[in-house]
């Protein structure tokens, strides 16, 4: 346990200058792909020796350990992209015949993978709505190897109670891990190690970066078996970020408590504000009192985050002329820059993820996932209310009604 606050550690945490050949106060960009070596045969490369830099380099172990430092564990890995973490963790912390649990509305890439490449690798994968606690009991068994979830889903913001269901998984199987992408949340607003996650991961292109600059996928673990395979993981998948991008992520993040209050703020203020328009159908945002999972959220997480769905009344094509039409907000994959974007999921992050489960979890084809950024909120709700002004006519029959975040079970393609 770190004994200054999280301010400070996300700022000095992963490098001492001091430790510096050069004193340098901010890390290094270390681009040599290889480094000389004082005698033949391989080093412990776990106490900071290089050989080779898919084994090992300085600026991206100073990423390792910041994301441990802020997410209070013992080891940290970066990878190449979010999804090179989470397949890194599936392919060498699970093999062929384990049982595998994946919730059922997670971000379309990682549906896809569980649902095709997972099983073609001969793991047993079942997709479950995990906020069924008596479901997913019936489900884990003594084979069940992993449990993998997101804090906050992608991209319908439900929220999952890791504590509870890390506890359910643990009493039935002591030895299954529980894995908690926790990419829209970050550690700033939780730290699921501290609610009885084993493993926990981020697309660290994301909030963590900040700026919508680089790609990167971060993990942290406590478990020192996990650890083991993780840097196996890179070293044999060699999925890991360059020297560049790492600094990219460590800049990024040494303001990432700065930025996530902002994002909060905004978005709580675009969610009400959504709820007086009579042209939007539906909202889910679990900062607003009446989400299904406000009260859970509150228990684990500091804010509510900077994701925001909607859908607007209307069809597709009221989406598309919303998503056509804003000025200040781009049409774009992605999420957590200091920027703000819109996309549709049902034909974009989701659109690999088969008619029928859409169906099941509740993507439709009229929703809008919104990322707020860190511009004027003022701002931000006029270039919203434009486009939504444009996107549905008054020529069009609006009901004077208005729901939040009705409870429909939901899933996950380009990016997040």
């Amino acid at each position: 346990m770190s004994k200054f606050s999280f301010e400070t550690d996300v700022i000095h945490g992963g490098f001492a200058p001091d430790k510096s050949n050069f004193f340098s106060v901010s890390a290094p960009i270390t681009m040599s792909s290889t480094y000389k070596m004082a005698d033949i045969g391989i080093p412990d490369l776990t106490n900071g020796t290089y050989i080779y830099s898919r084994l090992g380099n300085p600026t991206r172990e100073a990423l390792e350990k910041s994301i441990a430092k802020l997410e209070n564990a013992k080891h940290g890995f970066a990878f190449a992209s979010g999804m090179a973490a989470i397949t890194a963790c599936v392919q060498f912390l699970a093999k062929s015949g384990d049982h595998v649990i994946c919730a059922d509305d997670v971000y379309g890439g990682t549906n896809w993978y569980f649902s095709n490449i997972a099983k073609q690798n001969g793991l047993n994968v079942e997709m479950l709505n995990l906020r069924d606690i008596s479901g997913l009991t019936k489900k884990v068994n003594k084979k069940t190897k992993l449990v993998l979830f997101e804090t906050v889903t992608n991209p319908l913001i439900k929220v999952n109670d890791v504590s509870t269901i890390a506890k359910a998984v643990h009493e039935i199987n002591k030895d299954c891990l529980v894995i908690i992408d926790n990419t829209f949340l970050t550690p700033w607003n939780m730290r699921p190690l501290e609610h009885g996650a084993d493993v926990v991961l981020h697309s660290a292109s994301k909030y963590i970066n900040g700026h919508s600059d680089c790609v990167c996928g971060l993990v942290a673990t406590s478990n020192d078996s996990v650890r083991d395979a993780l840097f196996g993981a890179q070293v044999y998948l060699g999925g890991v970020p360059s020297p560049f991008d790492s600094f990219l992520v460590s800049r990024g993040m040494k303001t990432l408590h700065l930025r996530m209050p902002r994002h909060y703020e905004n978005a709580l203020k675009i969610a009400k504000w959504l709820q007086t328009n009579e042209k939007i159908e539906k909202i889910w945002y679990p900062g607003l009192e009446s989400h299904e999972g406000y009260e859970v959220l509150k228990k684990l997480s500091r804010t509510a985050g900077g994701l925001i769905t909607f859908t607007i009344k209307g069809s597709e094509e009221q989406a598309r002329r919303f998503l056509q039409s804003t000025k200040l907000i781009s049409l774009a994959v992605s999420l957590g820059g200091y920027e703000s974007l819109a996309q549709h999921p049902y034909s974009m992050t989701h659109a690999n993820v088969t008619e029928e489960h859409k169906k099941k979890i509740g993507i439709t084809k009229n929703m809008i996932r919104l990322s707020v950024g860190l511009e004027n909120v003022d701002d931000l709700i006029n270039d919203i209310e434009n486009a939504i002004n444009i996107a549905v006519s008054d020529e069009h029959d609006m009901k004077k009604t208005i729901t939040v975040a009705p409870v429909v079970e939901k899933c996950a393609t380009v990016g997040n």
